[in-house]
Protein backbone atom coordinates (compact mmCIF):
# COMPACT_ATOMS: atom_id res chain seq x y z
CA UNK A 1 0.00 0.00 0.00
CA UNK A 2 2.88 2.06 0.61
CA UNK A 3 4.06 2.38 -3.04
CA UNK A 4 0.71 3.29 -4.43
CA UNK A 5 0.79 6.10 -1.38
CA UNK A 6 4.88 7.15 -2.40
CA UNK A 7 3.11 7.00 -5.98
CA UNK A 8 0.29 9.71 -5.05
CA UNK A 9 2.93 11.86 -2.96
CA UNK A 10 5.11 11.69 -6.14
CA UNK A 11 2.37 13.61 -8.29
CA UNK A 12 0.55 15.77 -6.12
CA UNK A 13 0.52 17.51 -2.57
CA UNK A 14 -1.10 16.15 0.18
CA UNK A 15 -0.82 15.91 3.92
CA UNK A 16 -0.92 13.26 6.19
CA UNK A 17 -4.61 13.90 7.02
CA UNK A 18 -5.50 13.61 3.09
CA UNK A 19 -3.25 10.42 3.52
CA UNK A 20 -5.05 9.00 6.20
CA UNK A 21 -8.62 9.35 4.36
CA UNK A 22 -7.39 8.09 1.26
CA UNK A 23 -5.87 4.87 3.08
CA UNK A 24 -9.79 4.23 4.55
CA UNK A 25 -10.59 3.12 0.83
CA UNK A 26 -7.85 0.86 -0.27
CA UNK A 27 -7.56 -2.40 -0.28
CA UNK A 28 -4.43 -4.74 -0.95
CA UNK A 29 -4.59 -8.21 -2.55
CA UNK A 30 -2.59 -10.88 -3.48
CA UNK A 31 -2.83 -12.64 -6.73
CA UNK A 32 -1.45 -15.88 -7.91
CA UNK A 33 -0.62 -16.05 -11.51
CA UNK A 34 -2.96 -16.56 -14.39
CA UNK A 35 -6.04 -15.27 -12.07
CA UNK A 36 -8.68 -13.68 -14.25
CA UNK A 37 -9.11 -10.28 -12.44
CA UNK A 38 -12.75 -9.02 -14.86
CA UNK A 39 -14.02 -11.18 -17.43
CA UNK A 40 -15.76 -9.51 -20.48
CA UNK A 41 -19.47 -9.07 -19.74
CA UNK A 42 -19.11 -8.39 -16.15
CA UNK A 43 -18.92 -4.77 -14.59
CA UNK A 44 -15.59 -3.23 -13.56
CA UNK A 45 -16.21 -2.53 -9.86
CA UNK A 46 -12.56 -1.51 -9.25
CA UNK A 47 -9.65 0.41 -10.28
CA UNK A 48 -6.25 -1.06 -9.52
CA UNK A 49 -2.85 -0.01 -8.54
CA UNK A 50 -0.25 -2.65 -8.95
CA UNK A 51 2.42 -2.39 -6.75
CA UNK A 52 4.35 -6.02 -7.87
CA UNK A 53 3.78 -8.12 -10.46
CA UNK A 54 2.58 -8.36 -14.58
CA UNK A 55 -0.96 -8.09 -16.02
CA UNK A 56 -2.39 -8.52 -19.02
CA UNK A 57 -5.48 -6.58 -20.56
CA UNK A 58 -7.20 -8.14 -23.52
CA UNK A 59 -10.46 -8.75 -25.72
CA UNK A 60 -11.24 -11.87 -26.91
CA UNK A 61 -12.30 -11.23 -30.84
CA UNK A 62 -13.93 -13.85 -32.75
CA UNK A 63 -12.02 -16.52 -30.56
CA UNK A 64 -8.75 -14.45 -31.13
CA UNK A 65 -7.05 -12.53 -28.17
CA UNK A 66 -6.04 -9.36 -28.68
CA UNK A 67 -3.53 -8.02 -26.04
CA UNK A 68 -4.38 -4.39 -25.51
CA UNK A 69 -2.80 -3.54 -21.86
CA UNK A 70 0.61 -4.91 -20.76
CA UNK A 71 0.84 -3.20 -17.01
CA UNK A 72 3.93 -3.27 -14.75
CA UNK A 73 4.15 -2.49 -11.04
CA UNK A 74 3.93 1.04 -9.89
CA UNK A 75 0.81 2.14 -12.46
CA UNK A 76 -2.98 1.58 -12.14
CA UNK A 77 -5.36 -0.31 -14.54
CA UNK A 78 -9.07 -0.68 -15.11
CA UNK A 79 -11.65 -1.28 -17.95
CA UNK A 80 -12.28 2.53 -18.07
CA UNK A 81 -15.56 2.39 -19.52
CA UNK A 82 -16.94 -0.21 -17.50
CA UNK A 83 -15.62 1.72 -14.56
CA UNK A 84 -16.65 5.00 -15.05
CA UNK A 85 -20.22 4.20 -16.60
CA UNK A 86 -20.67 0.83 -14.84
CA UNK A 87 -22.09 -1.45 -17.47
CA UNK A 88 -20.64 -4.30 -18.90
CA UNK A 89 -16.88 -4.84 -20.03
CA UNK A 90 -15.49 -5.78 -22.97
CA UNK A 91 -12.65 -5.96 -21.46
CA UNK A 92 -10.40 -9.53 -19.83
CA UNK A 93 -7.67 -8.53 -16.59
CA UNK A 94 -5.41 -11.36 -15.99
CA UNK A 95 -2.36 -11.26 -13.90
CA UNK A 96 0.64 -12.81 -15.77
CA UNK A 97 3.01 -12.94 -12.64
CA UNK A 98 1.69 -13.32 -8.87
CA UNK A 99 0.98 -9.97 -8.40
CA UNK A 100 0.17 -7.56 -4.87
CA UNK A 101 -2.41 -5.11 -5.88
CA UNK A 102 -4.51 -2.31 -4.20
CA UNK A 103 -8.07 -1.52 -5.30
CA UNK A 104 -10.45 1.05 -4.75
CA UNK A 105 -14.07 0.34 -5.38
CA UNK A 106 -16.38 2.59 -7.81
CA UNK A 107 -18.00 3.55 -4.71
CA UNK A 108 -15.29 4.63 -2.18
CA UNK A 109 -13.57 6.44 -6.19
CA UNK A 110 -16.79 8.17 -6.22
CA UNK A 111 -16.37 9.75 -1.76
CA UNK A 112 -12.59 10.56 -2.92
CA UNK A 113 -13.81 12.60 -5.66
CA UNK A 114 -16.19 14.20 -3.97
CA UNK A 115 -15.26 14.68 -0.08
CA UNK A 116 -11.36 15.85 -1.20
CA UNK A 117 -9.93 18.69 -3.02
CA UNK A 118 -7.07 16.66 -4.82
CA UNK A 119 -8.47 13.70 -5.87
CA UNK A 120 -9.66 14.82 -8.99
CA UNK A 121 -6.43 16.48 -9.99
CA UNK A 122 -4.50 13.28 -9.16
CA UNK A 123 -6.88 11.35 -11.59
CA UNK A 124 -6.48 13.81 -14.06
CA UNK A 125 -2.94 13.64 -14.08
CA UNK A 126 -3.08 9.99 -14.34
CA UNK A 127 -5.61 9.51 -16.74
CA UNK A 128 -3.82 12.81 -19.10
CA UNK A 129 -0.51 10.33 -18.85
CA UNK A 130 -2.16 7.41 -19.88
CA UNK A 131 -3.95 9.09 -22.83
CA UNK A 132 -0.16 10.36 -23.78
CA UNK A 133 1.22 6.91 -23.79
CA UNK A 134 -2.30 5.92 -26.08
CA UNK A 135 -1.66 8.73 -28.12
CA UNK A 136 2.11 7.50 -29.01
CA UNK A 137 1.32 3.75 -29.09
CA UNK A 138 -1.06 4.73 -32.33
CA UNK A 139 1.85 7.08 -33.82
CA UNK A 140 4.16 3.92 -33.21
CA UNK A 141 1.76 1.44 -35.33
CA UNK A 142 1.42 4.07 -37.90
CA UNK A 143 5.20 5.12 -38.04
CA UNK A 144 7.22 2.35 -37.18
CA UNK A 145 8.21 -0.94 -38.51
CA UNK A 146 7.59 -4.24 -36.60
CA UNK A 147 11.36 -4.82 -35.41
CA UNK A 148 11.30 -0.92 -34.65
CA UNK A 149 8.23 -1.08 -32.85
CA UNK A 150 9.30 -4.47 -30.83
CA UNK A 151 12.92 -2.72 -30.13
CA UNK A 152 11.53 0.23 -28.63
CA UNK A 153 9.15 -2.21 -26.39
CA UNK A 154 12.48 -3.78 -24.97
CA UNK A 155 13.99 -0.77 -24.78
CA UNK A 156 11.28 1.01 -22.67
CA UNK A 157 9.86 -2.30 -20.46
CA UNK A 158 12.72 -4.91 -20.21
CA UNK A 159 11.38 -6.56 -17.46
CA UNK A 160 7.80 -6.96 -19.55
CA UNK A 161 10.19 -8.30 -22.85
CA UNK A 162 11.62 -11.25 -20.34
CA UNK A 163 7.95 -12.21 -18.12
CA UNK A 164 5.79 -11.60 -21.11
CA UNK A 165 5.42 -14.62 -23.14
CA UNK A 166 6.36 -13.76 -27.13
CA UNK A 167 2.22 -14.44 -27.97
CA UNK A 168 1.36 -11.83 -25.60
CA UNK A 169 3.98 -9.74 -26.97
CA UNK A 170 3.56 -10.08 -30.93
CA UNK A 171 -0.44 -9.35 -29.75
CA UNK A 172 0.80 -6.00 -27.86
CA UNK A 173 2.50 -4.80 -30.70
CA UNK A 174 0.35 -6.13 -33.15
CA UNK A 175 2.21 -8.54 -35.34
CA UNK A 176 1.45 -12.74 -35.30
CA UNK A 177 4.29 -14.42 -33.06
CA UNK A 178 6.18 -16.54 -35.95
CA UNK A 179 6.76 -12.49 -37.07
CA UNK A 180 7.99 -11.65 -33.34
CA UNK A 181 9.93 -15.12 -33.57
CA UNK A 182 11.91 -13.68 -36.96
CA UNK A 183 12.65 -10.27 -35.80
CA UNK A 184 14.17 -12.03 -32.60
CA UNK A 185 16.35 -14.26 -34.67
CA UNK A 186 17.58 -11.29 -36.11
CA UNK A 187 18.70 -9.66 -34.00
CA UNK A 188 20.47 -12.47 -32.37
CA UNK A 189 23.04 -12.93 -34.93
Amino acid sequence: MENLINYIKSRISIDQKDIDFVKKYLVFEELPAQTIILSAGKVERYIYFLSEGIVKGYQNMDGKIVVQHLVIENDFFTSLESFMTQTPSLDYYETVTNCKLVKVAKSDFDILQNETHFWGDFVNEITNEHLNCKLERVKDFQLLTAKERYLKFVEQSPKLARHVSIENIASFLGMEPQSLSRIRKQLTF
